[in-house]
């Protein structure tokens, strides 16, 4: 799989997804948006929160993870649909192929060539959101800076890992409001 090539279709994608979800619900706030994928690697999806949603959520106490989780946001899995589509069938079909006969995701993730994969797609996705920042794509698209993340359904990345993410992708109040509710974890 040409990582370089999926990682062009990744930029377009989150271009369109993100564009739209500004024509469609800027007036309820946006303020963050995700990319992620799954264990398997066989998934590229866009998330958006708006703060209206998340004020619907806050139960007053402190908690934020529903702030900071992208598998809890109000347009999880939504924009540019067509674009997602099309790359999670590529990235299902490469996983796929890795396999052999079984055609499996298990049969897969025994393949060396599979661990290669998944870390240069979720690697490809951080560094979208990062090229995009560093372009001012989502400041110029909704005249603010948005809180930005990678996440990984179903799957617990490393703490490092996040520290990592957050940092490249994040500057000001919401790395620092990030790494502080980090520590409240333990990690």
């Amino acid at each position: 799989m040409d990582i370089t090539a999926l990682k062009s279709k990744i930029e377009a994608a989150a271009r369109e997804a993100f564009a739209e979800m500004v024509r469609l619900h800027k007036d309820e706030g946006i303020y963050a948006f995700a990319l992620y994928s799954d264990e398997g690697a066989m998934t590229v999806c866009p998330s958006t929160n708006t703060l209206r949603h998340l004020a619907a959520q806050d139960e007053g106490d402190g908690d934020l993870y529903p702030k900071f989780a992208p598998a809890e946001w109000k347009y999880e899995m939504q924009g540019a649909d067509a674009a997602f589509d099309a790359i999670s069938t590529l990235a299902r079909e490469y996983v796929f192929s890795l396999d052999g006969e079984e055609s499996s995701e298990e049969g897969a993730a025994g393949n060396p060539g599979f661990a290669a994969f998944r870390q240069g797609l979720y690697e490809a996705c951080i560094e979208v959101l990062e090229a995009l920042k560093q372009e001012g794509f989502f400041r110029q698209a909704l005249g603010q800076d948005v809180f930005l993340t990678f996440d990984v359904s179903d799957y617990e990345l490393d703490p490092q890992k996040i520290r990592e993410i957050i940092t490249r992708l994040n500057d000001g109040p919401y790395r620092d409001e990030y790494l502080a509710w980090m520590e409240t974890w333990g990690a």
